[in-house]
């Protein structure tokens, strides 16, 4: 036994990886760190970093989404110091967005027609996607065509953290703010806001504020000329040849300094970093002598937020409305779980995860005081549902 794991079926995980994923060439690699009690009980690497050199546990990942709950952390730091509250208006640090309507019509080579909105947008609409802001890849409006053409999402735009607000602002709202959920660029806005309200570079906050802190040391929006060679290759999916190389780390855009630090998607981490950012959301906010926020304000984050205490499939309106995030509800800037029967997934009533585009993903059971954290790096993360079965794994080796 191993922390009430049966470690036979801990060992399945990377049997599984390999069989399905790794050898078939469907995922580059995969690498699993599963912790209850605050005690690791399951660590494999598995697969290439890179052709011809084996993954290892201190391997450098890009965790794209994974971003948001660091930044949504970050920001309920500052709420916490009285420099900001949920129902701040956006337009109180970001005026860009005093005149930014809602969607009417238009778009394309015509001018979009937009009306006043019915709200709003507040802090607590961007920590929990009902802000009307969207993402350029969801492919489904004249809005999301917009994003597209100005690359007001795209990694390689040579946006400042200023000159980013104020593109954003000229794009209307997909709907009112608080009318549904969509995902989007609004933890991308938070990390303008907290720039805002500290005065300083946003990396500076999230190193000096939890980076730092909590030991963090290969966590950034940068890699370091020094810790380039722990880097991994990147892909994306290849409906002929499984996966193409994305990004390769001797040459990586993660390497390069830039002017831009994304809120919502740009850090790099490593397994133990970021469960080293999981064991502090286990632990009520605290990792050791060191506390990061408070207790019942991780609560509050980790709480369902949507309206009527709905789940993703009633209130999303682009991606994740799919019938498998049934029995899912959203908090400030983490999924939860509500109703792990409706979700169709082993599960605990108030566990709560996120994941990121290259497939990276993480839950924290604080009921099972479980931490989970997987890496691998395949865009989309929509491609296969590793991250279920992961989980799925991990829950049935329980045997206490």
């Amino acid at each position: 036994m191993t922390q009430g794991f049966d470690p036979a079926r801990l060992d399945r995980i990377p049997a599984f990886l390999a069989a399905k994923y790794v050898d078939s060439g469907r995922l580059p690699h995969a690498a699993t760190l599963v912790s209850r009690r605050g005690e690791i009980a399951h660590l494999s690497c598995i697969g290439d970093a890179r052709p011809g050199a084996a993954l290892k546990e201190d391997a450098i990942f890009r965790i794209a989404s994974m971003t948001k709950p660091i930044t949504s952390i970050a920001f309920m730091m500052l709420l916490e110091e009285g420099k900001v509250a949920l129902s701040d208006p956006l337009v109180k640090f970001c005026p860009e967005f005093k005149n930014t309507g809602v969607f009417v019509a238009g778009g394309g080579n015509i001018p979009f027609v937009t009306r006043p909105p019915a709200a709003p947008i507040r802090m607590l609409d961007l920590l929990r996607h009902t802000s009307g802001l969207t993402y350029g890849f969801q492919e489904r409006t004249p809005v999301d065509a917009a994003y597209r053409k100005a690359r007001i999402d795209d990694f390689d735009a040579h946006y400042t953290m200023d000159s980013f607000i104020a593109e954003l602002a000229k794009f209307p709202l997909q709907f009112d703010p608080g009318a549904h959920w969509n995902y989007s660029m609004a933890t991308d806005v938070l990390g303008a806001v907290i720039e805002r309200i500290e005065g300083k570079p946003f990396a500076d906050v999230l190193h000096e504020r939890i980076f730092a802190p909590l030991g963090m040391v290969d966590t950034g929006f940068q890699v370091p000329a020094e810790q380039q060679h722990r880097l991994t290759d990147c892909y994306a999916f290849d409906p002929k040849e499984k996966k193409q190389l994305f990004d390769s780390s001797d040459r990586s855009r993660w390497a390069k300094s830039r002017s831009f630090h994304s809120g919502g998607g740009g850090l790099v981490s490593t397994l133990h970093d970021y469960h080293r950012f999981c064991l502090m959301l286990l632990r009520g906010g605290k990792l050791g002598d060191t506390r990061i926020i408070g207790r019942k304000t991780l609560d509050l984050m980790t709480a369902n937020h949507l309206p009527g205490g709905g789940d993703l499939t009633q209130h999303s309106v682009g991606v994740f409305s799919e019938d498998e995030n049934a029995g899912i509800g959203f908090g400030l800037g983490f999924a939860t779980t509500i109703d792990p029967a409706r979700a169709g997934l082993p599960a605990s009533v108030g566990d709560f995860y996120w994941g990121g585009m290259f497939s990276t993903g993480f839950f924290v059971d604080p009921v099972e005081e479980i931490c989970m954290v997987f890496m691998t790096q395949l865009m989309p993360s929509s491609t296969y549902p590793v991250r279920r079965e992961v989980k799925t794994l991990v829950h049935a080796a329980l045997d206490d």
